[in-house]
């Protein structure tokens, strides 16, 4: 082959043209590099730590107090009449220990009630994170009111601690979603709202167990049963400290720029300057806290309820959450150890059945993470929510019906199986942060505790009402909580908009409209 015709070949580059040939490919890979080193949102150290912390250092301790009381209950009772006989000279027959003990329950609910109140407060005037520190100590009083009563022969601080330990549980169910939710990115919000429910669950389930003789289910263990909760708060609380605040309280209720721009790069895990879409957005919620301040107030319970932009989200988050505990969950769980055991299983197998059932709740919730980012919200709420109203209304039926044939208790305790599974994708870990998605960050703390405010209540109302229920109609208490469950889904079906990938001010765009905005119309719109 001849030599090549082209004279540029042979031409040598002049330094200009060698250092221009060289830059310029480096400089289009350092923008590159750049551009693929952009934040996209994930996960990192302080966002997961943030999470284990609260989930067993302030979620898990709720559900613990949810399940651990119903094992000693009768040895509890014994403690209270020989205290009252004792220190007052008064002996409580069946009516009066009974009037007592039912003081002993609903307190942790008039707790969690007050707890919910204060929760909007203590996370403006404290932040987010100091007040999760305030809640820890809290349960942390309750555990050694708990471990003092027998030894001091006191009632009351028994009474004393479940309130202490019920005005934990308001102030959790309240602060812990928001606060999580507001320290994760966007695409992850879903993922780290399920970590309360998921934890509340998990509690359930472990006081449960702890409940069963060979732990600590014997006769004299009960005061350790009820305070061996504060181990965990004990190892999370010093966590706490270290743990970034929220950079949307401090950047939009604080107003302190600098330091919300730190603390979102130390929770991210990457310098702040790659963090500008992100600081523009937090820049766009503090600009639009202001246009609806208007005068500057901040956003108090009472406000919020009586602003008619906010009406329709506050319905939706309030009747998610009431709807969560009138849907029968606690019923359905009193009723599953006599169901089971008409199925043929001991009392004890009853019993283990039963805390199986709790394991089918925290299974559920361990799932909702991989499902909520991937299937979105309102998808798997309202199937949640059909199924579970299909399902008390089977488990009514057969319940009327259980002695009419061999097989009835088998299929009652399918119908049991089956509703915790379904309560567990969809009406039971999402209303716990709904609120989050739904509320800007200027409302959001008074949205947080209207919704935990209607979850207590509702356990209040049904904790009262369902005695009675039971006494009067018996097995069709199932068939009134169907039809609640039924009325949640029209209602949810027809306005609750899919949040997945918005931002609260696109949520509350899409239902500015209040009762003339339909989750049909926001079909079009991109998640």
């Amino acid at each position: 082959m001849g030599e090549p015709s082209d004279s540029s070949a042979l031409h040598t580059p002049s330094p200009q043209q060698l250092y221009s040939d060289i830059s310029q490919p480096v400089a289009n890979e350092h923008q590159q590099l750049t551009q693929s080193n952009e934040y996209k949102g994930g996960w990192s150290f302080y966002l997961v730590l943030a999470g284990v912390a609260t989930t067993l250092g302030l979620s898990l301790p709720v559900g613990y107090n949810i399940g651990v009381v119903n094992t000693p209950a009768e040895v509890i009772k014994k403690f209270c009449n020989e205290s009252f006989i004792s220190r007052y000279d008064v002996y409580l027959d069946e009516k009066w220990m009974n009037v007592l003990w039912s003081s002993v329950v609903s307190i942790f609910i008039v707790g969690g009630c007050t707890g919910s109140i204060l929760g909007a407060v203590l996370a403006d005037k404290l932040g987010r994170k100091k007040a999760t520190i305030v809640t820890s100590v809290l349960f942390l009083f309750g555990a050694l009111a708990f471990m003092v009563c027998r030894a001091a022969n006191s009632v009351e601080l028994l009474i004393l601690g479940r309130l202490l330990v019920g005005l934990s549980g308001g102030l959790t169910t309240s602060l812990v979603p928001m606060y999580l939710t507001e320290l994760s990115p966007l695409s992850l919000t879903g993922a780290m709202g399920v970590a309360c429910p998921m934890g509340v669950n998990v509690g359930v389930l472990v006081g449960q167990v702890m409940g069963l003789k060979f732990l600590l289910g014997g006769p004299d263990d009960w005061p350790y049963l009820l305070s061996v909760y504060a181990l965990l708060v004990i190892l999370c609380l010093p966590i706490l400290f270290i743990l970034p605040e929220s950079p949307k309280y401090l950047f939009v209720v604080r107003k302190n720029e600098n330091r919300a721009i730190e603390e979102l790069s130390r929770v991210r895990g990457v310098s702040a300057s790659i963090l500008n879409e992100e600081v523009e957005s937090l820049r766009e919620e503090a600009r639009l806290a202001l246009t609806a301040a208007g005068d500057g107030d901040r956003w108090s319970m009472l406000r919020l309820a009586t602003d008619q932009r906010l009406r329709l989200p506050l319905l939706l988050a309030c009747s998610m959450q009431a709807g969560q505990q009138t849907s029968g969950i606690n019923a359905v769980f009193y009723y599953s150890q006599t169901i089971f055991q008409q199925a043929g299983l001991s009392k004890e197998n009853a019993q283990y059945a039963t805390i199986g059932c709790g394991a089918i709740n925290v299974c559920t919730a361990v799932l909702m993470l991989y499902l909520l980012p991937r299937c979105g919200r309102r998808p798997l709420l309202l199937g949640s929510i059909l199924s579970a109203a299909v399902i008390l209304a089977v488990l009514g039926v057969t319940m009327i019906y259980i002695d009419a044939l061999s097989w009835m208790p088998y299929i009652c305790m399918v119908a049991v199986l089956s509703y915790v599974l379904v309560y567990g994708f969809g009406l039971g870990p999402i209303p716990y942060f709904i609120a989050s998605e739904i509320f800007e960050v200027g409302p959001r703390p008074a949205g947080m505790a209207w919704g935990s405010l209607a979850n207590w209540g509702g356990n209040f109302l049904v904790g009262m009402s369902f005695p009675s229920m039971r006494e009067a109609i018996g097995p069709y208490s199932f068939i009134v909580f169907s039809t609640i469950t039924a009325a949640l889904y029209v209602f949810q079906k027809l306005y609750f908009p899919e949040t997945r990938g918005k931002t609260p001010s696109q949520v509350s765009q899409l239902c500015s409209r209040g009762f003339k905005s339909r989750s049909t119309n926001t079909r079009g719109v991109s998640v």
